[in-house]
């Protein structure tokens, strides 16, 4: 017979239970956050230049933020990008880890053109990939966050990836797989330019928008700054998925910050964690994220 203390533990779910609930799940990303000096001047710079749509705004005034979401399509659909502005900040460093945002277009050459028209800053003019054909640009935006335009025929997502520096790609992809139920889409190592490259996405890599981890050889660490802010993810059950975040963290490091449950005022409810690089994702229950647009 079990003892009091026996008794009262619950048991262990095996490890494959609690990774199998990723097959079972419907995950989105659903939009990336950061901070921007002036919201005004960025939403301008979003809308005229790259052709994105204001989603929606909503001001916090008794936490003095104000955010607003940006896409090329509904957010019960579509990624987004989620502005955050601080009253009174006006400047942010980016620091050395994040990479870049990237939209899809079907003419980046005359995309490139329309942003220098409007008076944006195109920092690589469009041309061929290095050692490719895929017709590319970056253009940086005001606030110094940049931009990679990427030549695509018609696409349901246009704003295609999140681009984040790590310092052991390996470990990256198996905690994404593990935690998040990622799909690495492809590999690819460029030796001539001392870098790898990852796509790990929920639909194949023209479909969707993609985490793309790059790793510099020899580089292990990067500074986060404090602009860019988080991804976030939704899911049809925070608390299973939560489970499968745990296993990834005390197999591969990272850790959870936030354990599920509902945000006290909308009553969303809500995981968050950071990767092993210290890359932070938000995990959204999807139903509380359709009724929070709607």
């Amino acid at each position: 017979m079990a003892t009091g203390s026996e008794a009262s533990k619950p048991a262990e779910v095996p490890a494959e239970t609690v990774l199998d609930w990723h097959k079972q799940d419907n995950k989105r990303m659903l939009h990336a956050v950061y901070r921007v000096g002036d919201l005004d001047r960025t939403i301008k710079y979003y809308t005229e230049c790259f052709g994105m749509k204001l989603l929606r705004k909503r001001d916090i005034p008794e936490e003095k933020y104000t955010n607003a979401f940006l896409g090329f399509g509904p957010e019960d659909t579509n990624f987004a990008v989620e502005l955050t502005y601080n009253y009174g900040v006006d400047k942010y460093d980016i620091g050395t880890g994040f990479g870049h945002f990237a939209i899809a277009n079907e003419d980046v050459y005359k995309l490139a053109e329309n942003i220098k028209s409007k008076g944006g800053k195109i920092t690589r003019e469009p041309g061929p990939v290095k050692g490719g054909s895929t017709v590319i640009a970056f253009a940086q935006d005001p606030d110094g966050y940049m931009f990679e335009l990427i030549q695509r025929a018609e696409t349901p997502e246009p704003l295609c990836q999140v681009m984040l520096r790590v310092g052991d790609l390996e470990r990256s992809i198996k905690f994404y797989e593990k935690a998040l139920g990622l799909k690495l889409l492809r590999k690819k190592d460029v030796p001539d330019y001392k870098y790898t490259i990852a796509m790990l996405g929920y639909a194949d890599e023209d479909k969707t928008t993609v985490l793309e981890l790059t790793y510099n050889y020899g580089v292990t660490e990067y500074s986060k700054g404090n602009a860019y802010a988080q991804v976030a993810i939704g899911t049809n059950d925070v608390y299973k998925s939560a489970e499968a975040v745990d296993l990834a963290t005390k197999e591969l490091g990272g850790k959870i910050l936030r354990q599920p449950g509902p945000l006290p005022g909308i009553n969303t409810k809500i995981a968050s964690f950071v990767d092993p690089d210290g890359w932070k994702v938000v995990l959204v229950d999807n139903t509380d994220f359709l009724r929070e647009l709607h």
